[in-house]
């Protein structure tokens, strides 16, 4: 985290000192008023573990998730802000089924939140998620659907659980679960 703050205050600094015509040296005098002002800025930011990187002109937070499968094999990836936990297993290859392509209209999505601290920090699911987790294979108390967790900063370190198996109704054809 503190380094991408720092690469981030060096190409801030770089492009103020840039502004304007090119000389082959920068003006000595404006060094130490730029420095001071980007320090400052910086001295007053809370630092967190969620990190940012730069897509073209825009910075993307993210926050860390763990995903742990049914082999207890733990999964460490980074999130960006405001995408859903399904689309992240999908991004990085875990095995997060979503058969209904992340519309709520399935249970294969289904994660379990390991720590109550962080499931008591998502918001409360909808009559529609509560519908379809009664479906989850292995419900617990801290099930969720993937689908419907979208990442936030105060979500920064949650592990989640992959339960052992799903219902697939449209491939089992109300077969038991796999």
């Amino acid at each position: 985290m503190f380094v991408s703050r720092v690469s981030r205050f060096g190409t801030q600094m770089v492009k103020h000192l840039t502004k304007g015509t090119l000389t082959s040296a920068p003006k000595t005098g404006n060094l130490p008023k730029v420095s001071n002002y980007f320090f400052h800025s910086l001295k007053h930011q809370t630092f967190s573990t969620t990190t940012a990187h730069e897509e073209g002109d825009k910075v993307v937070e993210e926050i860390s998730v763990t995903f742990v499968d049914k082999d207890e094999m733990e999964t460490h990836i980074k999130v960006p802000i405001g995408m859903s936990m399904l689309e992240a297993a999908h991004e990085h290859d875990i095995e997060l089924e979503g058969a209904c392509e992340g519309s709520c209209a399935c249970s294969t999505c289904h994660v379990i939140v390991r720590d109550m601290e962080y499931y008591n920090k998502l918001e409360d699911p909808t009559d529609e998620e509560n519908d379809m987790l009664d479906l989850a294979f292995g419900l617990t108390e801290t099930s969720r659907l993937g689908c419907q967790m979208t990442a936030k900063p105060e979500l920064d370190g949650i592990c989640l659980e992959l339960p052992s198996a799903t219902r697939n109704f449209a491939v089992d054809r109300y077969a038991k679960a796999t």
